[in-house]
């Protein structure tokens, strides 16, 4: 496509638009998963975490179209989804700049950078096809277009980390997202009809919302599991 021509622009900003619109949750799990780090390794996790979760999403969506139809690929990330979102869940219960000196700063940056680059693929699998769509099979455009979103995915990442840390709660409702999109993927798969006939949108929303309500309370349960361990261990 022709860099001067209006439709090569106009391809570019659907690309963009679509990238931010659809990255809400991904900046919320960049965030999440930042957060319990030192002040001066956060920028690097939301940095290095956006722009890979970018590079991985690039060679993703050339291939979107056909991963979408592998059979249960979608409740293995639905799965995976719910780990993290109960993960980072847990790591709230470290409390900052107690928990993040408990461990080595350059392990706990991989560690979040890892979570970011899981969590972006699983949830950029039905993303994508959107973003696919709108390139229309240029590789260039495509790239361009993702590239060009990732500091506007930083800024929200970031913007997110500082509303987390004045109010906790949203740390929580972070969670419950995750578990909503946990259980919309496991109740989606392309192979549940086989087994299970055609699965209605109110049983997707049913599954988002027993899902959301499942990650908080597994993580809440953990957390006053680990604190009540911690309690009889300094007794003793």
């Amino acid at each position: 496509m022709d860099i001067s021509s209006a439709a090569f622009w106009a391809a570019l900003g659907s690309i963009m638009l679509a990238n931010i619109l659809l990255s809400g949750d991904n900046a919320v799990v960049i965030a999440m998963a930042a957060r319990s780090l030192p002040p001066q390794h956060q920028r690097k996790a939301i940095v290095w975490g956006s722009a890979a979760a970018i590079v991985m999403r690039v060679v993703l969506t050339i291939v979107a179209v056909e991963l979408l139809k592998l059979p249960y690929l979608k409740i293995v990330g639905g799965l995976l989804l719910f780990y993290i979102g109960v993960t980072l869940l847990l790591e709230d219960d470290d409390g900052g700049e107690g928990g993040a000196a408990g461990r080595s700063a350059s392990t706990g940056l991989a560690t979040a950078i890892r979570t970011i680059l899981i969590a972006d693929l699983v949830m950029s699998l039905d993303n994508v096809i959107a973003v696919a769509a709108a390139a229309n099979g240029d590789i260039v455009l495509l790239v361009l277009g993702l590239a060009i979103s990732i500091p506007l995915i930083i800024f929200g990442s970031t913007m997110l980390l500082e509303v987390m840390e004045r109010f906790p709660i949203i740390i929580i409702a972070g969670a419950a997202l995750l578990g909503w999109l946990a259980g919309e993927m496991l109740a989606t798969d392309p192979g549940l009809p086989r087994h299970l006939g055609e699965v209605p949108e109110a049983a997707a929303t049913a599954a988002g919302i027993a899902g959301a309500v499942l990650v908080v309370a597994v993580g809440k349960f953990l957390q006053r599991r680990a604190a009540t361990q911690a309690s009889a261990g300094g007794a003793g």
